[in-house]
């Protein structure tokens, strides 16, 4: 397929050098302010994380859409592997920062401790170990195989028999895990501070509050949701391996998920974007360390605002570098 072959590799090439400037841009400001991190921060932290290690498989991807997967079944289990986990992993704890921010603001609960910082380290490391455990059949069943269609060898998952009954409960369960319960905790925890805010003083920062939660719920739907509604579709057509569709709707779907698969990816490069570059003290951090790194000299750093960010509107104890 000439459209893929040349779709993909350009947009993951574009995908992986703003990703890696954005993410690496976030790393380097909460290591400056590491001191200091908030409960945000942390997972903002694993958040940036997940985003660069899921950037790192996006190459093997455009090798394989521009040519064929050329590097064998231990690597195609490897990036694939990596790959899921840390598409759950950013997915699962997008959902963790939303009920931290809906706890705070709507019963002025703070579930972590200051105190105990291990409490909200631990939360994070439980959740790559779920994904970890949920990426077992990608390392399982994923292989180098020649795909008859396309007339190339990819990187796909080879159920055992029945096939068609594996292939559909994995896709059950991303629909479900990967995209449904994230979707649904998102919408409940936004809605609700949504509702807060709209209640409360209609001042500047609370204006402003709300159109960063509303980004941050738009994005992840526009992001995700033509890929989950292709997918569907997907799954309903090949259900049957005699299904008598014809080739051009098979075609049509190969297109459809290349595009919209490509668009969910992206999302890794929106993060930065909504969960840092808005916040006024992030980007007052980042001057003050490109500063820093054009003049050594000077040691004594502009002192930041303990003005709340738009990610701690209403929690007073949260001091985070965003």
């Amino acid at each position: 397929m000439e459209f893929e072959a040349v779709f993909i590799p350009v947009l993951y090439t574009v995908a992986v050098v703003v990703g890696f400037l954005g993410n690496g841009l976030v790393l380097a400001v909460l290591w400056q302010k590491r001191r200091t991190w908030s409960v945000t921060d942390t997972f903002i932290l694993h958040l940036a994380v997940s985003d660069v290690l899921l950037l790192l498989t996006l190459p093997f991807w455009a090798v394989q859409a521009a040519k064929s997967w050329t590097f064998g079944t231990g690597l195609c289990k490897m990036a694939g592997s990596i790959f899921q986990i840390n598409f759950y992993c950013g997915i699962f704890l997008l959902a963790c920062i939303s009920v931290d921010r809906y706890m705070s603001i709507i019963h002025a609960v703070q579930m972590y401790s200051r105190k105990k910082p291990w409490v909200v380290q631990a939360s994070c490391l439980a959740v790559w170990f779920v994904c970890l455990l949920l990426s077992i059949p990608d390392w399982l069943y994923l292989t180098a195989d020649n795909d008859y269609r396309r007339g190339k060898t990819e990187c796909v998952h080879k159920y055992p028999e029945p096939r068609q009954a594996w292939r559909l409960g994995f896709r059950l369960l991303y629909h479900v895990l990967g995209f449904l319960i994230p979707a649904a905790i998102m919408v409940f925890c936004y809605t609700c501070i949504l509702l807060r805010l709209c209640r409360g003083s209609r001042n500047m920062q609370k204006q402003r509050a709300m159109r960063v939660i509303l980004a941050l719920v738009v994005a992840f739907f526009v992001s995700w949701t033509p890929y989950n509604i292709t997918l569907i579709a997907d799954t309903v057509y090949t259900k049957n391996e005699t299904n008598s569709s014809s080739c051009d709707t098979f075609t049509a779907l190969d297109i459809s998920l290349a595009v919209t698969s490509s668009l969910g990816y992206l999302h890794c490069c929106v993060n930065p974007l909504l969960y840092a570059f808005v916040g006024v003290k992030f980007r007052r951090h980042l001057v003050e360390m490109l500063k820093a790194l054009h003049c050594p000299l000077k040691t004594k750093m502009v002192s930041v605002s303990r003005k709340s960010s738009v990610w701690s509107e209403t929690d007073t104890t949260n001091t985070s570098a965003f």
